[in-house]
């Protein structure tokens, strides 16, 4: 009995698939091992705060004395190594969290530097580098932006950043790749990011864009020298049970003026009903570590097996990881697109839909991808898109459950080779 008795997979790719998985055993060893102690980091935050029933409840309207909200903004400042946080259903995105940071701490005048290069695409009209004048955006309330740009490598200019830093009010760190091909920036590499930043700069606030990096280390940015992080309930932080929501947390006046930007000047964290919302938040986030642990060998199997099949990938199966996305080059839009439907017949919702390329706004390209999941646009279950151009690499991420997740991307094989891509 196996996998073969439901899928039609080649046996072939089968036998690769366990040469690879053997071969991932001493990486998968270690991302357990930090699966094993953030669980008990997130348990001891549950216990220390007196996580109870009365905390699922749900409030309304004002949301006043809101129990669950505000022992769920500690349990996350405890599990981040915060002094606050501000954790709530209503962040529609990591990009609204990203916003309401932004313009919770920038004021006319203030400058903001981009530390490791051009930030995702979504946030450019936020900051005011593409858009509409007048749409609302930094630049439009005279906020002054300018970025450092990454060295050859993907690598941060530590000695630009020291030199420009000066001045500045705050310095960007985005963690993952987004649509690039550089790798995603380790807890190691944040520190000395954030260590150029404080000899350029000892008064800069450091903000790091958090999206797909939490749990993947056992330990967060603001445990090396960061500010404020800011991430997407719906990507590793909500455990693959949030159906929505984003966090702030990070120094306790930050927070604040953030949580005046959500709600308004004065109120900040004392109002905002919960509807019932608390509950997956707080089980989202104790089955974290383990969903982002299945994310990362799904994405170190995929490594692996498209490495042994001939297809270059970032990073590399034995990499150290800043985030849980893996970059498989493709090299045609033939191989992109039958990976990409592969990886949709894998899927637990939609797995009968054929993914095609389509005109997406904000893109040149056309764009492919493969999402079949539980919660509209949750990165932390598996998905995989690219546009249509050189390298044709398709960036996939998520995995809440590694043995459904290693079928997926044995499927994208199996389609590439009934389609006479690769060979065996």
């Amino acid at each position: 009995m196996g996998i073969r008795d439901f899928f039609s997979i080649d046996e072939r790719i089968e036998r690769l698939a366990l040469q690879a998985e053997e071969q991932c055993a001493p990486v998968f060893a270690k991302i357990d091992e930090t699966a094993r102690y953030n669980a008990a980091k997130v348990l001891k935050a549950f216990a220390d705060n007196r996580v109870s029933e009365p905390c699922f409840g749900a409030s309304t309207g004002y949301g006043y004395g809101d129990i669950g909200r505000d022992v769920l903004d500690a349990v996350w400042a405890q599990v981040l190594g915060a002094e606050d946080a501000l954790v709530r259903h209503n962040f529609v995105s990591g990009t609204h969290a990203l916003t309401v940071a932004l313009f919770g701490v920038l004021r006319p005048g203030d400058r903001m530097v981009a530390v490791t290069g051009k930030p995702y695409d979504t946030i450019e009209p936020v900051i005011g580098i593409s858009g509409n004048p007048g749409d609302g955006s930094l630049k439009d309330f005279g906020v002054i932006y300018s970025q450092i740009d990454l060295m050859n490598d993907g690598s941060p200019d530590y000695a630009a950043i020291e030199k420009r830093i000066a001045g500045a009010k705050i310095a960007y760190i985005q963690r993952s790749r987004g649509y690039s091909l550089r790798e995603a920036f380790t807890i190691s590499q944040i520190r000395q990011i954030c260590e150029a930043v404080r000899r350029g700069n000892p008064d800069a606030i450091i903000m790091v864009d958090n999206c797909y990096g939490e749990f993947v280390d056992t330990k967060e940015p603001l445990e090396v020298g960061a500010d404020l992080i800011i991430g997407s309930m719906i990507k590793n932080a909500g455990g693959g049970i949030a159906r929505t929501g984003g966090y702030i947390a990070g120094r306790r006046d930050l927070v604040e003026l953030c949580a005046y930007r959500l709600t308004c000047v004065g109120l900040g964290k004392e109002v905002g009903c919960t509807l019932g919302m608390n509950r997956e938040l707080f089980q989202g986030l104790f089955m974290a570590p383990d969903i982002v642990a299945n994310a990362l060998k799904t994405a170190v199997f995929a490594s692996q097996l498209f490495g042994m099949l001939g297809f270059e990938c970032s990073p590399k199966a034995d990499a150290e990881r800043g985030d849980i996305v893996t970059a498989v080059k493709l090299r045609t839009a033939d191989n992109l697109c039958a990976f990409c439907r592969g990886i949709q017949m894998g899927s637990p919702v939609d797995a009968y839909v054929t993914p095609e390329p389509w005109d997406m706004p904000g893109y040149a390209d056309q764009v492919i991808m493969a999402a079949g999941a539980f919660t509209n646009g949750a990165s932390i279950e598996l998905s995989a898109d690219g546009p249509l151009r050189e390298p044709f690499a398709a960036w996939m991420q998520g995995g809440i459950s590694y043995n459904s997740g290693r079928i997926s991307v044995m499927l994208a094989a199996q389609q590439m080779l009934e389609q006479n891509l690769i060979t065996l």
